[in-house]
């Protein structure tokens, strides 16, 4: 859901100072939570470690009557000195660090941030972790922006590149699913309806 900073853009992972919904996000919290109480298809819920995430975790876990286990390895990205900026004050301050880690997922964000590829692969452990555990569940994953790109593309079996290809907005749902075969599809991107 929405925080203070998604209004205006600004980079804000897991190494920033983890705000708490606003106002707006917690209403999208109680929107996402109806909605997925209408469907009673999930069985579990899994969350980010982030305190915006455990919000809207336990608001549909209230609605659910369902418990919230926490995963660390689905909190969003490390954006090092990028933490609480936006894209264009990046721009000015770390022009050839930005363009770097645009041309290539093994460049981390300035001032010790993650990179795409550390992601990626800590979001693929917790997704096989979740997956032996869950096996044959429908299960809510409370995570981020990257996080959530990184599934689908893994899904897709698409390059690293295509996570500046996709659009999130705060509070969507989207579905992959898995099967025992290792395979994936997926099912739902970015839907926004319950917000409406």
């Amino acid at each position: 859901g929405e925080t203070p900073l998604t209004p205006e853009k600004r980079f804000s992972g897991s190494g920033g100072t983890d705000p708490g919904l606003s106002d707006v996000g917690h209403r999208q919290a109680e929107l996402v939570a109806a909605s997925l109480a209408a469907r009673g298809t999930i069985q579990a819920i899994v969350t980010s470690p982030l305190k915006r995430c455990r919000e809207t975790a336990d608001a549909v876990a209230a609605r659910l009557g369902l418990d919230v286990r926490v995963d660390e390895g689905l909190r969003e990205t490390d954006f090092g000195a990028w933490e609480g900026l936006t894209f264009a004050e990046v721009r000015d301050r770390h022009p050839d660090d930005l363009d770097a880690w645009l041309a290539s997922s093994k460049t981390a964000p300035t001032g010790g941030g993650e990179s795409f590829a550390a992601v990626a692969r800590r979001v693929a452990l917790s997704r096989d972790k979740l997956i032996a555990r869950y096996a044959g569940r429908t299960v809510l994953l409370v995570t981020h922006v990257t996080p959530i790109k990184t599934l689908t593309r893994l899904a897709l079996g698409a390059p690293p590149e295509s996570l500046f290809r996709m659009e999130l907005s705060a509070a969507s749902l989207s579905a992959v699913a898995y099967y025992g075969d290792g395979n994936a599809s997926l099912r739902l991107l970015n839907d926004t309806s319950h917000l409406r």
